[in-house]
């Protein structure tokens, strides 16, 4: 018998899904997250699913791992000390940025402190041109002593990033190799980490890189030993902010590409989902502990794009495009010195967590407005790793209701409204960035908290439906198992699309292939089949930025019409119109391989309509009045089911709140689809 493990690590808990590749049977389970011992949380659970399912660790045939130590590092400030080495008279690269405020209407907002201060930037004599050409040779006596400074100051590492080594990386490299030997200090180079066109793109990809590279090299170092000493022989594989997958041999070294590992491992799953459902337009809600993320699926297939947020800036490499709209479960609640209500955004974490997990936690959070309104307690959460005690959320309440005036039930329906306002504001956001209408728009549901806030959240956006897949908190831990082995290669060009330019193209993509190929086959083991998909960022002359265009080689043949073609449609599709007269440049080629994984089966049913049977009554606060409540099992959900609202849906991984008004219906997967009646 032979399992594939998916673990994902948040920041209250830590999810895993079992498939057994024999019976296509699923399981899952979650444990309190140990950001203090990274990896014990990994063998606590693993030694859970023994007790639990009988699982052995030699049972385990493949491992796949979502992770945020990344993320964490960037946020919380604490990687590597570096010196950054920058091209003569442009050492201010990190200071300038884009000479954008974060917050355009905040007169008092104000850029961040960057990861490398000025002090600690030094700048290189050495010049190429825009060609990749050398003007003047780099001043190697110059390097040497700005290496031993660097040493001198502290520095733990130094990030290389000179100009037009997209074009060239030769300058880097030389500067590299003099850096190694006058001190020993690590290096990294842009060229290396992801060879993007734009100074300050390239420059702070390559700095957040080499920011994370100790604490995440520590961690998988960590987390191997861990799984041997459990006794789990395969290497673990992790997921890639692009939703594939990579070794984690890699990650110690490739850490930029797996930055956005976690939050990539719930949309992909989330993705899977809407696909097999038969759900074309999709917004994946994933709400856990500390956050709540959205996401874009149009059939079957998640948005992606470069420039997420990390923290407190951006980084250029492909990825899942996830924005964080707002607080998860675990978000605290406080007054401010005008006694006015807050929510967020710290969080209270695994330790000690919300109120009412009895584990020293006073604070009132998310969770524990949920709890004191009596729409969560049913059941033991996480698995039955939480006991939950409502005295003790409605004790962590009461001071905010104090503060404002209120009683502790409308500070706790208060404190979900701000939530849910929070969370209103950056999904309008989102829906402008994609031009979308969110009425046309299921919502997919998951995390721990997810399904708690979903129909409110929904509610407020008019939106077409709500979905709950059947183990929505451990939705991104199931993301890891389907994800494939992926991988972007790049190539700048920066030409004028002409038939003459097109043959330099189509030999760019065939070395492309050739590299992508022995990747997959070489680096990563695999003999299966793949995917090859082939795009080109492009730009009508004179625009600032480019649009990605899916193309085919067969485009590059003949007189370039037909690239040109799809150029203009795909500029028409996003910005409602295109100039077919204009000249039209290509900026750099693209090319994604993706090789094919086994997934997971969902199970199926036959549609017997039947009211759903509760199991209990409740009473709970909801929109302003206390109502008696029906409580379900959702095992007792068979498909075909059906309730109205308002009710309470017990599973061990989550709680599903149906408002006043709402209808749950059960799909032949077993999802839970909840609309607002008419």
């Amino acid at each position: 018998m032979s399992y594939r493990v998916g673990v994902d690590i948040g920041g209250s808990f830590t999810d895993f899904a079992f498939f057994n590749d024999q019976t296509g049977d699923l399981k899952s389970l979650k444990v309190f997250s140990r950001p203090d011992e990274p990896g014990a949380e990994v063998t606590r659970g693993i030694a859970r699913a023994g007790e639990l399912y009988g699982i052995q660790p030699g049972d385990i045939g493949y491992f796949t791992h979502g992770t945020t130590v990344g993320i964490n590092t960037v946020i919380q400030r604490k990687g590597l000390k570096l010196a950054l080495f920058a091209t003569e008279g442009f050492i201010d690269v990190l200071e300038l940025e884009r000479l954008k405020i974060p917050e355009m209407y905040n007169i008092l907002s104000k850029r961040p402190e960057p990861l490398i201060t000025r002090d600690m930037v030094w700048g290189i004599p050495g010049r190429l041109d825009a060609t990749g050409a050398e003007k003047t040779a780099v001043d190697r006596e110059a390097v040497r002593a700005a290496a031993l400074a660097a040493a001198a100051a502290g520095a733990e590492g130094v990030v290389i990033a000179l100009l037009h080594a997209y074009r060239n990386a030769a300058h880097e490299e030389e500067v590299a190799a003099i850096v190694e030997e006058a001190t020993g200090l690590p290096v990294f180079l842009s060229s290396k980490t992801w060879p993007i066109i734009r100074e300050y793109e390239r420059t702070i990809t390559a700095v957040i890189g080499g920011y994370v590279q100790p604490r995440v090299a520590h961690y998988l170092t960590q987390l191997q030993a861990a799984l041997k000493g459990a006794g789990v022989t395969p290497e673990p594989r992790l997921t890639k902010s692009n939703g594939g997958l990579m070794t984690a041999e890699e990650g110690k070294s490739q850490c930029v590409d797996m930055i956005l590992s976690g939050t990539a491992s719930g949309v992909i799953g989330a993705a899977y989902v809407a696909g097999v459902a038969g759900i074309g337009n999709c917004m994946s809600l994933d709400i856990g502990g500390t956050s709540a993320d959205v996401a874009i699926i149009e059939d079957g297939k998640p948005a992606f794009g470069t420039g997420e947020q990390i923290g407190d800036f951006r980084i250029y490499i492909p990825s899942v495009s996830v924005s964080s709209i707002g607080e998860g479960g675990g978000s605290i609640a406080w007054v401010d010195r005008q006694n006015v209500l807050r929510v967020g955004p710290e969080s209270a974490g695994s330790t000690p967590g919300p109120a009412c997990y009895g584990k020293g936690g006073t604070r009132a959070t998310i969770t524990d407005a949920f709890v004191a309104l009596g729409m969560v307690g049913h059941s033991g959460l996480g698995y039955d790793t939480v006991t939950v005690d409502r005295a003790l959320s409605v004790a962590a309440i009461e001071p905010l209701a104090a503060a404002t005036g209120q009683s502790v039930e409308d500070t706790a329906e208060a404190i979900i409204e701000i939530a849910v306002s929070s969370m209103f504001a950056g999904v309008s956001g989102l829906v402008s960035r994609f031009g979308i209408d969110p009425r046309d728009f299921s919502m997919l549901a998951f995390g721990g908290a997810g399904p708690m806030l979903a129909c409110f959240l929904a509610r407020e956006l008019n939106m077409r439906e709500v979905v709950v897949p059947t183990t929505p908190g451990v939705l991104s831990a199931l993301g890891g198992l389907i994800a494939d082995v992926k991988n972007d290669f790049l190539r700048t060009v920066y030409a004028d699309l002409a038939p003459e330019v097109l043959p330099s193209l189509g030999e760019a993509f065939a070395e492309m292939e050739a590299a992508a190929k022995k990747w997959l086959a070489e680096d990563q083991g695999h003999a299966g089949s793949f995917t090859l998909l082939h795009s080109a960022e492009m730009r009508y002359r004179g625009q600032s930025f480019e649009i990605e265009t899916p193309l085919t080689p067969e485009m590059l043949a003949g007189d370039g019409s037909a690239l040109a073609g799809a150029f203009h449609e795909e500029h028409r599709r996003l910005y409602g119109h295109a100039d077919k007269d204009a000249a039209i440049q290509v900026i750099a080629l693209r090319l994604v391989i993706a090789g094919t994984t086994a997934k997971p089966q969902l199970q199926t049913g036959e549609l017997v309509e039947a009211e759903a049977v509760p199991i209990g009554q409740t009473e709970i606060r909801v929109d302003g009045a206390t109502r008696q409540v029906n409580l379900y099992r959702r095992t007792d959900l068979a498909p075909g089911a059906w309730l109205t609202g308002p009710a309470i849906v017990l599973q061990d991984d989550t709680t599903t709140v149906v408002p006043p008004g709402f209808r749950l219906d059960t799909d032949r997967f077993a999802n839970l689809r909840i609309t607002e009646e008419a």
